[in-house]
Formats: C-alpha cells, sequence, structure tokens
C-alpha cells in the first residue's frame, strides 16, 4: 500500500470519527429537547430509567425527521412499516429508526472506500456516490422485508394458538381476543387486536372491507374473512372435524409453503446483488494494477477508451442491478408499500407547460396504443399511472442525453489532458520505467507541449511547419535531421490528435440514440416485470384453489361470493376477475364465459368451467370435490411448482448477476491486455526488422 493511500485511508478514518463525535453531541443536546421530553413522559412507568436502545432510536428518530434529505428515506420507511404495525407509532418509530440507522452503519466505510479507491477518477467517483442513493432503497427493502417475514412466521403459532383457544371457547371474536393478548409477539397481535375490533363492531362487513386495504399480506385477509363467515354463519362439522379449524390449517399450510419460498429465494439472491455491484469497486484497482505491471497498457486505461469502457460497465451495473432486486422482489407478498398518493412525478406533471408538453407523447384515450400501455401497467402490477410513465420516459431521455453529452466532452478533455501528460517514450511490455527514464520521458512531453501549445487549433498546420519551428527553438539547437524529423513526426502526430478532440456530429447523435434507450428504459422495465410475474401464475392458480377449498362448504357461500374472494387476493388475473364481478348481475353464466376469454391460463380456464357449472348445475361442494379429495396431490404439486419458479429466478438471476463481472474482466482486463499487447509486439517487431 502506497504511502498516499495510507494517507487517504487515514482521512477516512478521522472523518468517520468527526461524524461520530458530532453525532453523539447532537444526541446530547436532543436529550433536553421538548419532544424527547414528551416521549420520555409517555414512557415513563413502563421501562427502566436507564438509556437503552430503545430510548436511542426514539431520539434519533426525531433527528431524522428534522434532515432534509433524511427525511425522504424516513417518511419512506414509515409508509411501509405502518401497514404492518397497525396503530403502534412507538414500534414504527423505533423500527423506521433502526433500518435508517443500519443502513448509514453499512454505507459510510462504505462511501469512504469509494473516495479512498477512486479519489484520482472524479467522474467514476461521483457515478458510483450517486449509485449508492439506489443501494439505499435496497437496503431499506431488505430490511422491511425482514420485518414482512417475521410476522409471517409468528402467523404460524398465533394460528396455533388460536386452534386452542377456539377449542376452549367455540367463539372466533373470544379466541382472536385471547390471543391477542400476547405481548411477545407485538407485530402479529396488533393485527389481531384489528380483526378482533372489526369482528365486534356494529358494522363488520365495512369494517372488515377497510382491513383488506392495509392488511400487511393475504393470509391475514384470508384469516379475517374465514372468521367473519364462520362467526356470521356458524361453524360447521365436516368428518367429525371443525370447518374452521380445517380452514386454518389450509392457510397455515399456505404459509408454510410461503415461508419455505420466501427463504428459498432469501439463499438464491441472498449475494447475486453484492456480486453485480462489486465490479464497479474493482475498476480501478484493475486499472492501477494492470498500468504499474504492463506499463503498455497505459494509453488505454488512461485515455478515454478506458474510461468509456468504465462508464459501460457502470451502465451495464446499474442496469443489472435494478433487474436483480425485481427478479427477487417479484413475488412479494406486500404489494401496497409505494406512496402513489403525490410522488415527484405527479407533481411535476401538475405544472400546465409541462403538462402540455407530456401530453404530447401519452397515446390519445381510445387508441390501439393506449390500450397496450394501459394492459401492460395492469399485467406489470405497477402503481404507476401513464401519465407518470411518460413523465419518468421523457425525464430520463433529457438526463441521458445530456449527460452522454457531458460524458462525451469529458472524454475529449481526458484524451486532450492524457497527450499532454503522458511521458513521450517507448514503452517496453512488462514493467515500468524506473525515475530516470521517467524524468527524461517527461521532459520529451514537456518540449513536445510547446510546439502543441503553440500549433493546437490550427488545423491547417503541417508536419514541415512543426519542422521549421523546431529548427527556430532552442530546445533543438544542434539537432541532427533524423532527431528533428522523428520528434517533428510525433509532434504532429499529438498534434492530430488533439485537435480532432472535440464534439462531432454523430456524437450528438450516438448521445440523442443514448436518449432514445433511456426513453425506452421504463417500458422495457415493465416488460421485464411483465414476465417475471406470468412465471407466478401456477403458484396464484393453486391459492385460488386453497380459496376455494376455505369457501366452497361454508353455508350461504355462492358463486358471486368466491368470485369476490378471488378478486380479493389475485394478482396476476385480477383484471379480468374484476371485469367478471362488474358484470355478474347482467348475467352470470356470461360473464363466466367472457372471463374465459380473457384469460389463457389452462389450470385457471378449468376453475371458471367449475364456477360455470356450480351457477345452473351443481352445488359448489360437487363442482370442487376433486379439491378435497386430491389435496395432498396439489400439495404437492405446489411445492415442485414453487422449487421450478425458484429454479428459474436463480438461473435467470445468476446470468444477470454476474454479467457486469464478466463484462469487467472480459472488456476491462483481458481484452486491453491481449488486443495491446498484440499491436504493441507488432510494431516492436516491425521495428526490429527495419533497424
Amino acid at each position: 500500500m502506497s504511502n498516499q493511500m495510507l494517507m487517504y485511508m487515514m482521512i477516512g478514518i478521522g472523518v468517520l470519527f468527526a461524524i461520530i463525535v458530532l453525532a453523539y453531541i447532537l444526541i446530547s443536546k436532543k436529550l433536553n429537547s421538548s419532544e424527547t421530553r414528551e416521549i420520555q413522559k409517555l414512557r415513563q412507568g413502563t421501562q427502566a430509567k436507564k438509556f437503552t436502545a430503545e430510548v436511542l432510536y426514539q431520539k434519533l428518530y426525531v433527528i431524522y425527521r428534522k434532515i432534509p434529505f433524511i427525511k425522504r428515506y424516513l417518511l419512506k420507511i414509515r409508509r411501509k412499516l405502518e401497514i404492518i404495525n397497525i396503530d403502534d407509532e412507538y414500534l414504527t418509530r423505533r423500527q423506521a429508526a433502526q433500518i435508517l440507522t443500519r443502513t448509514f452503519i453499512i454505507l459510510v466505510p462504505l462511501t469512504i472506500i469509494i473516495i479512498v479507491i477512486t479519489h484520482q477518477n472524479t467522474l467514476l467517483m461521483s457515478i458510483l456516490l450517486i449509485f449508492e442513493l439506489f443501494m439505499i432503497d435496497s437496503f431499506i427493502d431488505g430490511s422491511v422485508d425482514k420485518i414482512d417475514n417475521k410476522l409471517l412466521k409468528q402467523q404460524i403459532d398465533f394460528f396455533s394458538e388460536i386452534r386452542h383457544a377456539y377449542h376452549e371457547t367455540n367463539m372466533v371474536e373470544e379466541a382472536i381476543y385471547q390471543v391477542a393478548q400476547d405481548d411477545e409477539h407485538p407485530e402479529v397481535s396488533r393485527q389481531a387486536e384489528k380483526i378482533y375490533e372489526v369482528l365486534i363492531s356494529n358494522d363488520p362487513e365495512s369494517e372488515l372491507e377497510r382491513y383488506y386495504d392495509v392488511a400487511p399480506n393475504s393470509y391475514l385477509k384470508e384469516f379475517a374473512g374465514v372468521s367473519y363467515l364462520t362467526k356470521e354463519f356458524g361453524d360447521r362439522k365436516i368428518d367429525g372435524a371443525s370447518l374452521y379449524l380445517k380452514n386454518l390449517n389450509n392457510i397455515t399450510q399456505e404459509m408454510q409453503l410461503e415461508i419455505l419460498k420466501r427463504d428459498k429465494l432469501d439463499y438464491t439472491f441472498q449475494s447475486l446483488s453484492l456480486i453485480s455491484i462489486v465490479p464497479m469497486l474493482a475498476l480501478e484497482p484493475i486499472k492501477n494494477w494492470s498500468m504499474s505491471q504492463f506499463s503498455f497498457t497505459q494509453s488505454f486505461y488512461a485515455g478515454k477508451n478506458g474510461m468509456l469502457v468504465q462508464i459501460l460497465v457502470l451502465v451495464i451495473t446499474f442496469v443489472c442491478y435494478i433487474l436483480t432486486r425485481k427478479l427477487k422482489d417479484n413475488g412479494s407478498v406486500n404489494t401496497k408499500t409505494q406512496n402513489t398518493e403525490n410522488p415527484w412525478q405527479e407533481k411535476l406533471y401538475r405544472k400546465k407547460p409541462i403538462k402540455k408538453f407530456v401530453d404530447l407523447f401519452i397515446p390519445k384515450e381510445g387508441t390501439r396504443d393506449y390500450r397496450k400501455q394501459k394492459e401492460l401497467l395492469k399485467d406489470a402490477a405497477s402503481p404507476l399511472k401513464l401519465s407518470w410513465v411518460y413523465v419518468n420516459r421523457i425525464v430520463l431521455f433529457i438526463v441521458v442525453f445530456i449527460a452522454s453529452i457531458i460524458i462525451m466532452i469529458y472524454l475529449h478533455k481526458l484524451q486532450v489532458d492524457y497527450i499532454y501528460t503522458e511521458p513521450t517514450t517507448d514503452y517496453d511490455l512488462m514493467g515500468a520505467m524506473d525515475e530516470t527514464d521517467e524524468q527524461k520521458a517527461m521532459e520529451t512531453t514537456q518540449i513536445d507541449n510547446v510546439f502543441l501549445d503553440m500549433f493546437r487549433g490550427n488545423l491547417k498546420a503541417t508536419q514541415d511547419d512543426i519542422l521549421r519551428a523546431m529548427k527556430r527553438s532552442k530546445y533543438y539547437e544542434g539537432a541532427t535531421d533524423d532527431t528533428l524529423a522523428t520528434d517533428s513526426e510525433r509532434v504532429y502526430g499529438k498534434l492530430q490528435t488533439v485537435n480532432g478532440e472535440y464534439l462531432k456530429w454523430f456524437e450528438i447523435l450516438i448521445g440523442l440514440v443514448f436518449g432514445l434507450i433511456g426513453y425506452a428504459f421504463p417500458i422495457l422495465l415493465l416488460i421485464f416485470q411483465k414476465k417475471m410475474r406470468q412465471m407466478e401464475m401456477e403458484n396464484e392458480v393453486m391459492q385460488f384453489q386453497t380459496i376455494i377449498l376455505m369457501l366452497m362448504r361454508i353455508e350461504r357461500v355462492n358463486v358471486e361470493m368466491i368470485l369476490e374472494w378471488l378478486e380479493r387476493y389475485s394478482n396476476i388475473f385480477k383484471e379480468p376477475i374484476s371485469k367478471c364481478v362488474n358484470n355478474y348481475e347482467a348475467g352470470a353464466w356470461e360473464a363466466l364465459e367472457q372471463l374465459k376469454e380473457d384469460i389463457s391460463y389452462q389450470d385457471m380456464i378449468r376453475i371458471v368451467e367449475s364456477l360455470q357449472a356450480a351457477v345452473e348445475k351443481i352445488p359448489i361442494v360437487e363442482a370442487f370435490d376433486e379439491l378435497d379429495t386430491e389435496r395432498d396431490y396439489y400439495q404437492a404439486k405446489r411445492k415442485e411448482s414453487n422449487d421450478r419458479l425458484i429454479s428459474s429466478k436463480g438461473l435467470i438471476g445468476k446470468g444477470i448477476g454476474f454479467a457486469p463481472m464478466v463484462c469487467m474482466f472480459v472488456g476491462y482486463l483481458i481484452i486491453p491486455l491481449v488486443f495491446i499487447g498484440l499491436t504493441s509486439m507488432s510494431s516492436s517487431f516491425s521495428t526490429m526488422s527495419s533497424m
């Protein structure tokens, strides 16, 4: 490790220590603030008075809330946690501050490492620091997912306790109330209390619909719905067992499968996101190692070609990182965590000049393109409006185009700077120059720079002009004709390069092409998300089968009620099922027939055909009798389907996750070494042959 690198590391450690000290001072000052005293007053008598992590996170929450940039991420975490922690402000604040603090603990050292490694490359350092903003979202999503998974695992124990309590009381609401008093698992206890309040309310049906909108996962929705139906219509004995408890067992089996699926997905993708990021941090070390070991590669790595490959690797890394996250998170149960009330796209779109401009690009309502775009949003389960998508597209086009032009201008400047600072000498294939040779090479470069400055910008200058200027110069007094001819030819070559480094028309055209790629990226991302969701079709149909199995033996349940339940828990098939529910009153058979035409998945079509049979011909129990008799088969098929889904996602994820690594080694290390090495050898052999 060089002294300079050691110095930067020491500076980074010192900055980190200063941040810690500053944070400690700020926390100490906040201890006596009014908001902190209010929190302490609320918690007085509920906990020991010593300073604990609980108190620290509450104080950190108040501090984070006052910092503009951090406040954005804090509120984003809150929106997700509020769904899980119903009406529990204290728990929501603690978990939000805890997640944000852990994120900073990871990102601050990473920022220092990036600055230390890339301090000599301002552009690369800036891009990496900007990329950290996207990483914050990933850390936050991963932390919230852990809480969501924790809640799901708590529900297993919760349902087990419900079974025991129901055996004692034979009353659904009393069993839920009894289990809800457990303070060991506050997350699921909050949900149980909410469900209990729904069941004992004056209008439980309306309250249940409101709970469906805020429930953190579909299994709690199913539990709340089944509990309501059992309370309203009573329990039944099926084969000597309680129907309510059998339904609880069905929901528990669904949750167990989901937990196994999530655990396997987490295991499969646990390192892919990190692997897709690593190439960014390895660019500068590879560059420094290659230039120190193979000096002939300096022209590539220190010039614009090397920087161009760096940028391409960064873009590929960025795209692959997003796709990897989308691929892993696609199967998430909780799909209502995004804030779609007033995002920045809506604020921008409300401005009249911008709205008029954006509307020029949005397809007109009723056209084929408009229907295709709306269907794509539905198929991808995107919470965005079509206008927001086009705001994203236009903003990306402008940003990518301007960034492309700026980068091209920077690359031209970089190449000119390299010409002016490159040690002028013939490089060996291996190793680097010693100090004496490097000093002589730099003296030659400085002399060449004198003549470059003299003729720079003169597009009509010739080698003879440079030769005459050299003869009149003090640097070439007494020089031989061969020396003058060789040096003038070298300077003329440099001059041609310097005068040619300006923004050209085709580079603006390339910038437009990159801008169009950025313009298409939001749509391509939606298409990718749609393809990934289609892989979940079989899983969703099997969940429908479980729902029908729970409902078909409950008295007064009809086909319309089953459709309403399927609509409530559907994701991929939500649009056609909603259409069927809306048209059901006009004609049940016709609405179901239209549903068959709107879908193409065969297993889903079989469910619709069974519903048609239950409308006019046979009871619901007989229409779906195979679901009960072949329950074990469907469970085994569900497990096998999940394994295939995880295997497919893992295969795609590995291909995407390792793509940046392959591009880095092939495009930034192997090809430059081989190509430039062969070129240098060919040049050396030609020189030897001429001698």
